[in-house]
């Protein structure tokens, strides 16, 4: 072979990996935007739970003041901060050592969105109170 023909499959050769290494650096950029979109996405979910979550913990608070203040179960829907709390009570009675308690059981969910979608967020907490009467 001539020095000529070597010189001429070497320029060719160039080309390819030149194209080789476009080819992954488009790749890798296209990665990129794609994990970052996935990322801020999921700083926003964990936001709308952190949210949902202290919107269902003030309807939990609500309803152990009103039954604790009232002496009955409390039980209601409001809205908090775009999220939509649902509060509800169960009332048991018991005596010890002649004196009745009364031991509410609340539950507290919060939801924003419609459920399925993309949008949508609930917590639900649970608590229990108790309260004697003299």
């Amino acid at each position: 072979m001539t020095e000529r023909g070597m010189v001429g499959s070497q320029k060719g050769f160039s080309i390819v990996t030149a194209l080789f290494i476009l080819l992954v650096l488009a790749v890798l950029g296209g990665f990129m935007v794609t994990m970052s979109g996935v990322q801020s996405r999921t700083s926003l979910w964990a936001l709308q739970g952190a949210r949902a979550y202290h919107a269902a913990r003030s309807g939990l608070e609500w309803g152990v003041y009103q039954s604790l203040a009232n002496g009955a179960c409390a039980a209601d829907s409001f809205t908090v901060d775009g999220f939509t709390v649902n509060v509800t009570c169960s009332e048991e009675s018991f005596t010890e050592g002649g004196q009745t308690f009364k031991v509410y059981s609340l539950t507290s969910l919060a939801q924003s969105g419609t459920y399925g979608s993309t949008d949508y967020v609930s917590r639900q907490v649970r608590g229990r109170v108790t309260g004697a009467t003299p």
